[in-house]
């Protein structure tokens, strides 16, 4: 039911929007979702969870294959596409009803249509009245102390190669598949691409990936994109690097795309996965004192707040990283400052990224590039995962990658990690409570952890920087 004012109004009801909902919820306050399409936003229906569907099944179609490598005779496996997304399907329509229940729960009212910003008015002296449109014409307005404008991204088209769902695919056309292409180019060689090259190529699909840049996973450190890059070629995944495409580059036919650079080739279909566009546009932006970067991002500052005290912005729209859980970490900081919770600034070197390609890739604060290039003098400690028991059990063969660790000579403190290799995006979490806690390298060392686990090789360089290693 509409009540006649809101202490707070989302826009927006993706992983930002919704966590935000939540907090404000339990401090008591009145809230309200606008969303146009279904709650959960891009995160729940087109993007992290998915995607990661599709790549557990994959790993599975790996285990199966080499199998004999566990001692196990198996056949050689069959993927069932249509069994895969219809497994992906129960997935997230199971969080889908979850997210709906905890808007239930906290009696948070969800508005179905699209909302706007007004001005001010005679009837209010701020601007930030929302407007709700409704598929059928009709409308409705949500009076308000605070907005929070949490309206996500879409994929980011080429110009000269607009998506057309059927032959050109952005990565929420990869959700609604009724089979596998045979072929596929993915431009762009960034998380997105490079985990959809890692899907694509397990099952045995031919796989081209062109990247504009020098080298893929540019935020990544450059051993890390030559290794994940080294691992996907032995899958057959074929890189095109340094390549910047023109229209001239491409000709597009019935039944394929035919790339003319280099070596030509052809595949049948496309994926542009060149990043995200942020939802800023036919806000009602205009009607406020929000202001905008060149690139369409609403600035703010470090506790979400815009130009127009009362308007907040969280997650994609504001560019920082755009990471489902730093979105949601945006959010709740955003109510519990509108609010006078005393909220902690996030601090964006301390929020963990995780690729979730096969190996995985995981990584928090700065590596050995970033922190040279920002003066810092640290200390490196660095081992194989082929060193740990528990890594080597788990893979089926020698394992390959690292974990890396950087600590400030000065304090001792964890500044940064870099890892790939087996279930690394699960490792990663305790190296961001690590860091939270400014814990240093013997902290992390003389912490006991169980043998055998992968975890293992942390505690491991830990006690590495005062040379009590035991395994390394």
């Amino acid at each position: 039911m509409t009540k006649e004012k809101y202490d707070i109004v989302i826009l927006g009801g993706g992983i930002a929007g919704y966590s935000a909902a939540i907090r404000a919820s339990q401090l008591g306050k009145s809230v309200a979702i606008v969303e146009k399409s279904k709650m959960g936003g891009t995160c729940l229906h087109q993007g992290c969870i998915p995607t990661k569907s599709f790549l557990k099944s994959a790993e599975v179609f790996q285990y199966i294959k080499h199998a004999d490598d566990f001692g196990v005779t198996a056949e050689q496996p069959i993927l069932n596409f249509t069994k895969v997304m219809a497994r992906k399907n129960r997935i997230v329509d199971t969080m889908y009803q979850g997210v709906q229940g905890l808007m239930k729960r906290h009696k948070i009212d969800v508005f179905q249509g699209v909302g706007r910003l007004m001005g001010a008015s005679i009837f209010t002296p701020q601007s930030g009245t929302v407007s709700v449109e409704y598929e059928d014409g009709t409308s409705e307005l949500l009076p308000n102390d605070y907005v929070l404008i949490a309206t996500g991204s879409q994929p980011m088209a080429l110009p000269f190669l607009p998506f057309d769902h059927e032959q050109i695919y952005s990565s929420n056309d990869m959700m609604t598949l009724d089979t596998l292409p045979q072929s596929i180019t993915i431009i762009g060689g960034g998380v997105i691409g490079l985990e959809f090259a890692s899907f694509f190529s397990t099952v045995g699909i031919t796989v081209h990936v062109i990247e504009a840049g020098p080298r893929i996973l540019p935020t990544e450190s450059a051993q890390i994109s030559q290794m994940i890059q080294k691992q996907l070629e032995e899958k057959g995944v074929q890189f095109h690097v340094n390549t910047a495409l023109n229209v001239d580059d491409i000709q597009q036919d019935e039944d394929q795309v035919s790339f003319n650079f280099d070596t030509p080739f052809s595949t049948e279909k496309v994926l542009v996965a060149i990043g995200r566009q942020v939802n800023t546009a036919d806000l009602g932006l205009d009607n406020t004192k929000v202001v905008l970067n060149d690139k369409k991002m609403i600035e703010t500052n470090e506790y979400m707040q815009t130009a127009d005290t009362h308007i907040y912005a969280a997650g994609d729209v504001i560019g920082h990283l755009q990471l489902a859980h730093v979105g949601a970490r945006e959010g709740v900081i955003a109510v519990e400052h509108m609010f006078n919770e005393n909220p902690l600034p996030i601090d964006y070197d301390s929020m963990p990224r995780c690729v979730y390609t096969s190996p995985e890739i995981a990584s928090i604060g700065v590596n050995q590039e970033t922190a040279k290039q920002r003066g810092i003098k640290f200390e490196v400690m660095k081992a194989p995962f082929k060193a740990n028991g528990k890594a080597m059990i788990t893979a089926s063969t020698l394992p390959e990658g690292f974990a890396e660790l950087l600590f400030d000579s000065a304090s001792g403190s964890l500044i940064g990690a870099s890892l790939i290799g087996p279930h690394v995006t699960e490792l990663i979490n305790e190296l961001s409570v690590l860091q939270f806690m400014n814990g240093s390298a013997l902290e992390l060392g003389l912490s006991t952890h169980a043998h055998p686990s992968i975890s293992e090789l942390l505690m491991e360089l830990g006690l590495k920087s005062s040379h009590q290693s035991i395994h390394i």
